[in-house]
């Protein structure tokens, strides 16, 4: 009996040892932060809810109010036949994820040039198996979703805060 006790007081010791973390969302450079996307974007949900259950930026309502605006734009998906057989059934697709996106001052102007995420993923076809390769597909487009969210997510906590001033021009003597 002591021995069990021993060995489950053993393992969480040893997670902690070890350095595991749970994946979580630090290091962004931005204490407010405004995040706009599309209804029904999954990328936008998915980095809306990194950054909530994270607690290090708090998301406010309106672009004047934040340090920085995280801007989604409109996410496709598209899937083209890769090979076919002999007999010319389908044998390979190949998805494909875009998303488009950019970070904003609250003023509108580009802390960083508007990028866009291109993913793609190859995966062989049966008819044989059609549910199977039908949840194979949507569970690529979610991995594919899930790496583009932590793209952006990268790129944000790359990002350093700089102070904008406008220059003006030097008065002139006349």
């Amino acid at each position: 009996m002591k021995r069990r006790n021993f060995l489950m007081l053993l393992s969480p010791a040893l997670l902690v040892g070890c350095g595991f973390k749970l994946r979580r969302v630090e290091g962004i450079p931005f204490a407010t932060l405004h995040l706009e996307f599309p209804s029904g974007s999954a990328v936008g949900e998915r980095i809306r809810k990194a950054l909530v259950s994270g607690g290090f930026v708090r998301l406010v309502d309106l672009a004047s109010q934040s340090e920085a605006v995280l801007k989604i734009g409109v996410e496709t998906s598209t899937k083209t036949i890769l090979s076919l057989s002999g007999a010319g059934r389908v044998t390979e697709y190949r998805l494909a994820y875009r998303v488009g996106y950019s970070i904003l001052t609250p003023e509108g102007r580009p802390w960083v040039e508007p990028d866009m995420i291109e993913l793609v993923r190859d995966y062989t076809y049966g008819d044989a198996a059609f549910l199977a390769k039908s949840a194979e597909e949507s569970l690529l487009y979610r991995d594919m979703q899930d790496q583009a969210a932590q793209q952006i997510l990268r790129r944000l906590r790359s990002l350093k805060p700089q102070v904008v001033t406008t220059q003006q021009p030097a008065d002139r003597a006349q």
